[in-house]
């Protein structure tokens, strides 16, 4: 049971860290079992400070990364492949060294090939390359996956692989030069009802399909998977649903207020044609199935938003 353990969270003071972490202490664990170094108090890039990082922990809960939009994950495709890769490839090295218990990798939906079936199948994951965009993050991602399957078969250790797709909720990064889809539009939105202006400019054609789940659901099912999945296979975190750009941007529109027009701008890249996974492995294996109602987890979002950051 994960409330007798010591518990290491990489990146736990991140948006979805931070909900971890919460998740975490509902289910039992003492707050002072649980690590969640920042950045500025051990630097994961540097092999002494994974080593001082995994000391004397039971399970490790490895989230963190270099991550952004497409806008950012274009910009620099470098620093986001490198030092993702960097940190989880140490991290893993240095708790197996440790003899950490029990290993869970988070990756992401971006490994998956650009023109995968939908719904995306955990069997179909190397099938083909990952979108332009967002491919050497996820691929970097991908290789902690061929880690841990190796060091299963090498040293028996116990490392699970979970494909988070795209998340939002409260606590979402509204940077406009790092954010994701929903807090980008929801920026652009509030921006353009201060400014008295009726459109707002929406990257690319609106056409492309994409799966959110709600940040409080996929720290659950990081909590189950860290409890109870012992095997090598990949298994999906998501919430089974999709909804195109377009119509998400409507909707948020909508829950907003707001009337004006929404300007497309197609020489924007749309990335990834379509997104959404399919997670009856995850409910199988582990019991987990995503709860929140898409249109009520926008709205506790923008409710956030507007209490919290809006000015």
């Amino acid at each position: 049971m994960l409330k007798d353990k010591k518990i290491l969270i990489t990146g736990g003071g991140g948006f979805f860290g931070t909900h971890l972490i919460r998740k975490l202490v509902e289910y039992g664990v003492p707050q002072k079992n649980i690590f969640a170094p920042r950045s500025s108090e051990l630097d994961l890039r540097k092999w002494e400070d994974c080593q001082k990082a995994v000391m004397g922990q039971d399970v490790v809960i490895h989230l963190a990364a270099v991550v952004g939009g497409i806008g950012a994950n274009r910009e620099h495709p470098g620093r986001f492949f490198y030092e993702t890769l960097l940190m989880g490839i140490q991290t893993m090295e240095a708790a197996r060294l440790a003899g950490v218990e029990k290993f869970a990798a988070v990756g992401t939906v971006c490994a998956y090939p650009k023109f995968t079936p939908t719904p995306f199948k955990e069997g179909d994951l190397w099938n083909g390359y990952p979108e332009e965009t967002n491919a050497p993050y996820g691929l970097a991602k991908k290789m902690l996956l061929v880690q841990a399957q190796a060091y299963r078969v090498e040293y028996g250790f116990n490392a699970i692989y979970l494909l988070l797709t795209n998340l939002y909720g409260p606590g979402d990064n509204f940077n406009p030069r790092s954010s994701h889809v929903i807090p980008a539009i929801v920026l652009k939105v509030d921006r353009a009802k201060k400014a008295g202006k009726d459109y707002i400019e929406v990257w690319g054609t609106g056409k492309a399909g994409r799966e959110f789940l709600y940040v409080d659901d996929a720290a659950e099912g990081i909590v189950l998977a860290a409890e109870r999945y012992e095997k090598p296979d990949p298994v999906n975190l998501g919430s089974g649903m999709e909804i195109t750009i377009k119509d998400l941007t409507e909707l948020i529109c909508h829950l907003m207020d707001f009337h004006g027009e929404i300007r497309w701008d197609p020489s924007k890249p749309d990335g990834q044609p379509r997104r959404m996974l399919d997670t009856s492995k995850a409910e199988k294996e582990f019991g987990f199935k995503a709860k929140t109602n898409f249109k009520e987890g926008l709205k506790k979002t923008i409710e956030w938003y507007i209490k919290t950051l809006a000015k």
